[in-house]
């Protein structure tokens, strides 16, 4: 044993690490967005905090239901949970480099009963009280890939825990700036609703006096009717758009009620040059990347496999028949000794576990790049909706213009008695369509700028250290 302790001190003080050591994969990325100047490649800065990135809209009710997302919303807790899990796994691969120190007492009575010759009844009683080391020494680097394997795998699930907070964030944000506009197409067809009522009580009057037709009066009913059930269809949709944001705050639709408001926000406007830092700060690359460090590592471990593992034991207590002499050093027991277990045939199965470390690798290789080439895809679809739809917007803007302005010309002259009322009917259903038009692009815009927020990674302002 004297002989042995050197040689596995300088085994254990020379310990190598195999597998190979982690890079990050290369990426070719553009240099600049085709939709968009001044982006630059960066990296990685996905621990950076973004602050409060809903800030820019000023709007204090989307505020208090966004802050209430990664508190309440029970997808983010689950994986709050996760994380915490993946958290203790890598304490857990970290105590396994150290020894560990166990203990172990036991009292045992045991008898006998001879029935030949004489009855006689025999007992005997056994104390016990031992204490036990054990450590594995990590000559070959498994534990240490292991505790490397299962950090990136935290890391990877605290980016995980970000991306499903700001997807849900991003939601609830989209959902309440469609719930706003369509409070405003509801509102617009009521004022719609209210001057076609206003109109069928004029003909029902001329119709009664016989200056006005059957036909026209049919009309004006379908015209009021029509715009009574198209306001009724975005009343159940907004109910719809409303539990969905109790969803995403955590409670249940019934707990839950927006009032009709205006949507008194700010749309904020995106920057001629994003600043270089804000691609890389997406959790979901984040996720990806560390995906590649866990499975590198991994490739480690396997690789450890062809490897012997040694681990050094020690034990020793004291055994006797009685309590009182337990402690007397006749007693005492010990053993001290060495522990070298490996594999000397296995038919391929321990390099069979390492190209499945190496394909597993190559596969989480292949899914970070798709995700970085999946964000750009992203950033740009946003970008060029988001320069698109403000030329659609001011196109919009003038043809609801003047369709406001034809139905307002025609009022005039069917009220002068100039033309029929179809004509008017025409230029209001016209005027209408119009207007809810541009509120649709006008809801659009909202979203998409949400999206071009997340797509960011969480804003475009520059990040706080």
């Amino acid at each position: 044993m004297k002989v042995l302790t050197p040689i596995m001190l300088a085994l254990l003080l020379s310990g190598c690490t195999l597998g190979p050591d982690y890079h990050r994969p290369e990426m070719s990325v553009p240099v600049h967005y085709k939709e968009a100047k001044g982006w630059q490649q960066a990296t990685p800065q996905d621990d950076l905090h973004k602050g409060e990135w809903w800030a820019v809209y000023h709007d204090a009710t989307l505020s208090s239901l966004l802050s209430q997302v990664s508190i309440n919303n029970q997808n983010v807790a689950n994986y709050a949970a996760q994380y915490r899990q993946a958290q203790a796994l890598a304490s857990q691969s970290r105590a396994e480099l150290f020894p560990s120190l166990g203990y172990d007492s036991s009292v045992t009575r045991s008898g006998s009963h001879a029935t030949t010759g004489s009855s006689q009844r025999t007992t005997s009683s056994s104390h016990q009280a031992e204490l036990s080391a054990s450590w594995e020494l990590d000559l070959w680097g498994k534990l240490r890939r292991t505790l490397e394997e299962n950090k990136a795998s935290a890391q990877a699930s605290a980016a995980e825990l970000a991306n499903i907070t700001l997807s849900a964030q991003s939601e609830l944000a989209q959902d309440y700036f469609q719930l706003r506009i369509m409070d405003q197409k509801i509102a617009l067809y009521q004022q719609s609703i209210d001057a076609y009522q206003r109109y069928l009580t004029v003909i029902e009057n001329k119709y009664q006096t016989g200056s006005e037709s059957r036909a026209t009066l049919a009309q004006a009913q379908m015209q009021l009717e029509s715009a009574r059930a198209s306001a009724q269809d975005y009343q159940w949709q907004r109910a719809q758009m409303e539990h969905a944001i109790a969803l995403l705050v955590g409670k249940a639709p019934a707990d839950f009620s927006l009032p009709v408001a205006k949507l008194d926000a700010t749309l904020p406007t995106v920057p001629a040059a994003l600043p270089t830092q804000l691609l890389q700060r997406r959790p979901d690359i984040a996720y990806a990347e560390r995906n590649v460090a866990a499975a590198n590592a991994a490739v480690g471990v396997a690789i450890a496999g062809y490897f012997p593992d040694l681990t050094l034991s020690a034990s020793g207590g004291v055994s006797a028949s009685t309590l009182h002499n337990l402690f007397s050093l006749p007693n005492r027991i010990w053993s001290l000794g060495p522990e070298l277990s490996g594999t000397l045939l296995d038919f391929g199965a321990t390099s069979s576990q390492v190209e499945q470390a190496r394909a597993s690798y190559d596969a989480s290789v292949a899914s970070y790049r798709q995700s970085v080439l999946e964000a750009l895809q992203e950033v740009e679809d946003e970008l060029v909706e988001l320069n698109t739809l403000q030329g659609e917007m001011a196109s919009q803007q003038r043809a609801t213009a003047a369709a406001q302005e034809s139905a307002r010309v025609t009022r005039n002259q069917y009220d002068a008695g100039m033309i029929d009322y179809l004509d008017v009917a025409t230029t209001e259903n016209s005027s209408l369509s119009e207007q809810q038009n541009l509120l649709s692009l006008q809801s659009t815009q909202w979203v998409s700028s949400v999206a071009l927020i997340a797509a960011l990674g969480g804003g475009w302002q520059a990040p706080n250290k």
